[in-house]
């Protein structure tokens, strides 16, 4: 993988990481760089079923491949969030 390719990866991840916290419910007590790292993950999970389903190349916009990267990362952010301990201040 190229310089661009990982510089387009993270790019990618920032934008479905945030998504995917936006769009899971409730207030996730993880941090920027974890929805990052999920974004990533979700951003080529996400990518490989799309293809596997045969929707990742349609004309335009890939609306069905970027919602399962958005779905993916939600549930990436909301598992990760209840897997850590809580804190009582």
């Amino acid at each position: 993988m190229e310089i661009d390719g990982i510089v387009s990866a993270i790019v990618i991840g920032i934008v479905i990481g945030v998504l995917g916290r936006l769009v899971a419910p409730g207030r996730q007590r993880i941090g920027i760089l974890w929805t990052i790292l999920v974004g990533i993950a979700a951003a080529l999970i996400g990518s490989w079923i799309a293809t596997a389903f045969d929707v990742a190349d349609t004309d335009g916009l890939d609306w069905v491949e970027w919602l399962i990267q958005i779905g993916l990362a939600a549930v990436g952010v909301a598992a990760l969030d209840r897997s850590r301990p809580r804190t009582r201040r």
